[in-house]
């Protein structure tokens, strides 16, 4: 049974984390609370672009733009969204693993990537994996610049026949307790077919092909910022979980500790006390 000391030591270190873990819990809550209002107040935006989008484009001519160019599939880019920090649960973990298991059925050979957050650049990286561009060290000043930045490498790597496909790994908020991980294409665009043939005729001023020229740049630049603002909101609210059940079980080490603490004190004292009986039982 491990001395006093060595318990009581134990004791002041667990309690010192979980002040850390409980701290951390609270920021994390925080950060999170802002995160999700600010994607919350471009979710109706962004899916109402999705919508006007889908119902152009079956009647434009897609050698309009070079963005609605549908090629065969030669080379695939990847854009995998994680965090730049740790002590968030299996949130970057799961995004990294679903990106590396859809990158190794196509071939690593044959996949370009583009690692936003210093998680998804460390681990493929390590595995050398062809990594094009990577942003890391801004998610706490994150604006829609940042968006726009990252969303003109990705768009000309396609516009310049780099790749055929981009596709983005990242998660996706659902509540607090429920982050899910979304596997979506970003380029070429595509509309679904039942949903547009479901639509009445529509009049469009100005012209359908104006409007597609117009738009699916900005639709481009919004969902690289959906795409931020997805994952940030998730990361927070996965390390706020984390954090707490951190906190929680802190606890029950520092009562566990305590018990066996109790338990050798006793032991201590009924020892000490045996010995004293025995010294006046021999002094007879």
């Amino acid at each position: 049974m491990a001395n006093l000391k060595d318990i009581r030591d134990r004791i002041k270190s667990v309690r010192s984390i979980q002040k850390v873990t409980k701290a951390m819990k609270m920021v994390a809550a925080a950060k999170m609370r802002k995160a999700q209002e600010r994607m919350e107040q471009a979710r109706p935006y962004t899916n109402r672009l999705v919508n006007v989008i889908h119902h152009l484009l079956p009647d434009v001519n897609r050698a309009l733009l070079p963005l609605l160019d549908i090629r065969r599939i030669q080379r695939v880019g990847y854009v995998v969204v994680t965090s730049d920090r740790g002590l968030a649960g299996s949130f970057n973990t799961n995004v990294v693993k679903k990106a590396e298991l859809e990158i190794n059925e196509i071939g690593k050979e044959n996949v370009d990537l583009f690692c936003i957050g210093k998680k998804a650049k460390d681990y493929f990286t390590r595995r050398n994996y062809n990594i094009i561009q990577s942003h890391i060290e801004f998610w706490n000043d994150l604006e829609f610049q940042h968006a726009i930045k990252m969303g003109e490498k990705i768009i000309n790597h396609f516009v310049s026949k780099k790749v055929d496909e981009i596709h983005v790994c990242y998660n996706e908020f659902v509540n607090v307790a429920t982050q899910t991980i979304q596997s979506e294409q970003l380029l070429p665009l595509e509309y679904n077919q039942e949903e547009s043939s479901s639509v009445s005729n529509r009049l469009y001023e100005p012209s359908k092909e104006k409007l597609t020229k117009s738009l699916i740049p900005r639709h481009l630049n919004v969902q690289m910022w959906k795409y931020l603002l997805e994952s940030y909101a998730s990361e927070q609210a996965a390390r706020m979980i984390a954090m707490e059940n951190a906190t929680d079980n802190a606890e029950d080490m520092v009562k566990n500790l305590t018990l066996e603490f109790n338990k050798a004190r006793q032991a201590s004292i009924t020892k000490e006390m045996l010995e004293i009986v025995g010294g006046a039982e021999a002094l007879k």
